[in-house]
């Protein structure tokens, strides 16, 4: 999934470019009232854009329910965990437990992304016009490639860190999800257990967070970014609104 939204994000950004920017002059605009742009105000412009969406995304899921209460960003148990699920008479705690996991991984990442603007900044706002491009028309999975992993090496750490923090009833999420684990797999290796088909769950909890948090702010940094080439008043600061004014002509 990230894929296509970082490519998605890099492609929009070009295209925004592409519409300031004429192909053989960078800073010639048509029409009499135009005032001129120079090439480094609208490449500073692009990657203002996409500060400005850092920035947001990150207010919007760093705070308490930011993940929790978004029905399309929230963190469900992992795929791998639904025969858990299917079982839940059988673990001890059962849904409450179950509940409770699911709060703890959205606490978890909640709390995570509050240390993503650095990481993001770095990985994207340096990126050049001439990366970009490189990205653009580049294998299908170039720009994978180029921000996946960075973004997702220097990411992971955080999110280690808050799944070991007691972000719900005292308890961390680590902590929680052992418990809940520990109590199905109990029930799967025993005798019933292997009688019934049941499978031992074992999940990279700190890989499934950082892989939703990572998708999460890329779905929020694309919003934003829409919103500062289509509405005016998203443009906020004179250097947004003198770059991205350029496309009102159009």
């Amino acid at each position: 999934m990230k894929k296509a939204i970082i490519f998605t994000l890099i492609v929009f950004t070009l295209a925004s470019y592409a519409q300031i920017i004429p192909v053989k002059s960078l800073a010639a605009f048509t029409g009499k009232s135009s005032p001129p742009v120079s090439n480094t105000q609208i490449i500073e412009g692009l990657k203002s854009s996409l500060n400005v969406g850092i920035e947001k995304a990150v207010g919007k899921l760093g705070i308490e329910n930011g993940f929790f209460n978004d029905a399309v960003l929230k963190l469900l148990l992992p795929p791998e965990a639904k025969s858990i699920t299917s079982n839940i008479r059988l673990v001890p705690g059962g849904q409450d437990l179950v509940n409770k996991t699911v709060l703890s991984l959205n606490r978890t990442a909640e709390d995570a992304v509050k240390e993503a603007t650095p990481i993001f900044k770095n990985a994207i706002l340096n990126m050049s016009i001439k990366d970009a491009t490189n990205i653009l028309f580049g294998k299908d999975n170039a720009a994978t490639e180029y921000l996946r992993q960075d973004l997702k090496a220097a990411f992971a750490p955080k999110v280690k860190a808050s799944l070991n923090k007691p972000l719900v009833g005292n308890a961390s999420t680590t902590q929680t999800w052992n418990l809940l684990c520990s109590g199905y797999n109990g029930v799967a290796n025993s005798t019933m257990g292997k009688f019934s088909k049941m499978k031992p769950v074992n999940v990279n909890l700190e890989n499934y967070v950082t892989e939703k948090a990572l998708d999460a702010l890329f779905i929020k940094i694309a919003a934003e970014e829409k919103a500062i080439r289509t509405n005016p008043t998203a443009r906020v600061t004179a250097l947004l609104q003198s770059v991205f004014g350029q496309l009102d002509k159009k």
